[in-house]
């Protein structure tokens, strides 16, 4: 009895302290904040809202924001006692919300005589968009203002057409060609942009925008924006806060399926979120994050599964490639991509290195053949890269594709590009997939620009090897491709303790940007690096968390000068058709997207969006972004038009024909 009693009183007691506090926190607010965020959290002209930022935070973390203020970014420290410091962070906790609900819903005439009815989600001159009661978004355009008149009234019509990008590469065989031929060589000159949305606090946006239903889905690290694909006005956006310690620092776009849309965060979950509203579906976990792993890729959809990897090999962290269900977020299986003891490819590890932190990473996104119901998976490199004594052996499945029955996740074929890597030259490249006459017969085909320097084709229902030649002209570490698949090396060329000039470089003869290829020319358009490293070897290296574990070190050669040069390769003979080199260091990671109607789009050195002839290579429209290229560009259909996308710095920017 003497207990509840005193807990009674003590609660008579803490109430009105609490609500001391309160008070003093909403004075302190309103005297110190206010004046920019807004009374109510909401923002004004001087700062941005504040509630949705204050889930981004803990209690210590946004104490320290609160005191020492971002004043490179126009917020001052406001230095107060703990108490009053300790009141204020009470406060904001207490105006902390969800985003408000929708807006009570408005009926809308259409200009077709019907009615439709629903909760206002944005609204301009032009464009509006609403959620029906369904839950989902409908788009709406208004008349232009020179048309419309009294007796009309405020008509709107919905919007008409749309043709989808609706995966990381448009299509899940990992092409970036479209058959869309609105824009061609008569009117590209007239690309003009149409709208931008930038991102906020982002740099060096690496996504590729997804389309479908008329949204656009983009990302940064541990956030995904709805947008109107056609004003790009903001729907809805989702946010968590960033990993302490996690290495992620960028993401590069979503997957979509029915209505969901997936995605990876910086912890190595996989996400499903309604893609309608942003509200979280369900979440899996990949790896620990204290075990050096981390995510950064667009998921891969193949049939009811989702597909992810993850990133960490630079940090000792083991690949692996999972599936789970769509609908439930339940893993149905996964494939290690190093094998464990008394698995095939075991003894191709001798040494020390350690069995649990030996790369082979699976961080870029794969491609998938819906008619061979097969998954293609991209692998990284071996930890300690650039040092291999503890790692003796080929090092599978490093540096590989990997061929898995999407059903079991069982391995159906390998092709290793570099064995025992020692330069960083993962298999994380587009696997182009495409059926082609191949010495006159028709064949399913794997096109594969390595970053090795060797372009290949195979023949993706068995593995087995077609074609093998050089795609650029600074490569001295092998001589050729063996018809067993092997190259052919040439001695002298490992990593050394004075340094080793070896080309290509350590970025690549090409990278993860995007490739694509023109089933009317024959031809497979990429960029491409033509520069050299000098790789430095480093004994005593032992794996860390929060570290990373390279076994070396390496740098730009200035011999020969690093270019940028975007490449046209035949497929059926490796030849070089065509080339178009850029002024510039040698530097950004912009794709190529190819185009029914004979163009080649791509990211140019310079910072520009260019397009080019995709028979000869000449130059035919440019537009000065002056990004550094961090990602390549799609295309789309909305509304009777098409457009091209492409992330540009912060920005995201859609170019359509004046």
């Amino acid at each position: 009895m003497r207990v509840a009693l005193l807990l009674v009183s003590l609660a008579a007691v803490a109430a009105p302290a609490a609500a001391q506090d309160g008070a003093a926190g909403r004075r302190t607010f309103e005297t110190r904040c206010g004046r920019c965020h807004g009374a109510d959290g909401t923002g004004s002209e001087m700062g941005p809202p504040i509630l949705q930022r204050l889930k981004l935070r803990g209690n210590s973390s946004l104490t320290a924001l609160i005191r020492d203020g971002i004043p490179m970014r126009g917020m001052p420290p406001n230095p107060m006692p703990d108490a009053a410091l300790g009141a204020l962070v009470s406060f904001l906790r207490s105006i902390e919300r969800d985003p408000a609900p929708d807006a009570p819903p408005r009926t809308f005439s259409t200009v077709d005589g019907r009615t439709i009815e629903g909760s206002v989600l944005g609204e301009g001159f032009d464009d509006l968009q609403i959620r029906t009661a369904d839950g989902r978004v409908r788009l709406l355009r208004r008349p232009a203002l020179s048309e419309r008149s009294e007796s009309k009234g405020d008509r709107v019509r919905e919007v008409t057409s749309e043709i989808p990008w609706p995966t990381y590469n448009g299509d899940p065989r990992g092409n970036r060609y479209t058959a869309l031929t609105q824009i061609d060589k008569s009117n590209v000159s007239r690309l003009a942009p149409q709208w931008m949305f930038t991102v906020p606090n982002a740099a060096g946006l690496q996504v590729t925008p997804v389309v479908a239903d008329g949204l656009m889905y983009v990302t940064s690290v541990n956030e995904i924006y709805a947008l109107d694909a056609g004003s790009g006005r903001q729907i809805w956006h989702y946010q968590r806060a960033r990993t302490p310690g996690a290495s992620a620092w960028a993401n590069r776009g979503v997957a979509l399926a029915g209505d969901r849309v997936f995605f990876e965060t910086d912890d190595a979950r996989v996400l499903a979120l309604n893609r309608w509203t942003g509200r979280l579906a369900w979440e899996a976990p990949l790896a620990d994050v204290s075990q050096n792993y981390f995510a950064s890729s667009a998921p891969l959809v193949a049939g009811n599964l989702v597909i992810s990897g993850v990133a960490g090999g630079e940090h000792g962290a083991n690949g692996f490639v999972a599936a789970h269900d769509l609908d439930s977020g339940k893993e149905v299986w996964r494939f290690w991509t190093v094998p464990r003891p008394g698995e095939p490819g075991f003894d191709t590890w001798k040494g020390a290195s350690p069995p649990d932190h030996r790369g082979a990473a699976t961080w870029f996104t794969g491609s998938y053949d819906p008619d061979l119901d097969l998954v293609y998976w991209p692998v990284g490199n071996p930890s300690q890269e650039y040092n291999g004594d503890d790692r003796a052996g080929d090092n599978l499945y490093a540096n590989s594709i990997i061929a898995l029955e999407r059903r079991t996740g069982k391995l159906r074929w390998y092709f290793q590009f570099t064995p025992h890597d020692l330069w960083d030259w993962d298999a994380t490249q587009t696997s182009v997939l495409v059926d082609a006459d191949w010495q006159g017969r028709p064949r399913h085909l794997m096109l594969h620009a390595s970053r090795n320097g060797f372009f290949y084709v195979l023949d993706r229902a068995d593995g087995t090897l077609l074609l093998a030649k050089p795609f650029v002209r600074n490569l001295n570490w092998a001589s050729g491709i063996g018809a067993d698949g092997r190259p052919i090396r040439v001695p002298g060329h490992d990593p050394s303790p004075s340094g080793t000039k070896v080309c290509p470089s350590q970025d690549g003869a090409t990278n993860w940007f995007s490739p694509s290829y023109n089933p009317a020319t024959g031809l497979y358009y990429l960029q491409t690096f033509e520069k050299c490293s000098i790789y430095t070897k480093a004994d005593g290296a032992t794996w860390e968390a929060g570290k990373q574990y390279l076994g070396g070190a390496q740098r730009t050669s200035p011999d020969p000068v690093p270019q940028r040069v975007l490449k046209a390769i035949d497929i059926h003979t490796g030849a070089i058709k065509w080339e178009l080199p850029q002024p510039g260091p040698g530097e950004t990671w912009g794709g190529t997207l190819s185009t029914a109607t004979g163009l080649v789009i791509f990211g140019a050195e310079g910072g520009a969006l260019m397009a080019a002839d995709a028979v000869t290579g000449a130059p035919l429209w440019s537009f000065p972004t002056n990004a550094g290229w961090k990602a390549s560009p799609m295309t789309y259909m909305f509304d009777g038009r098409q457009y091209i996308g492409v992330a540009a710095g912060s920005t995201i920017i859609t170019f359509g024909v004046r």
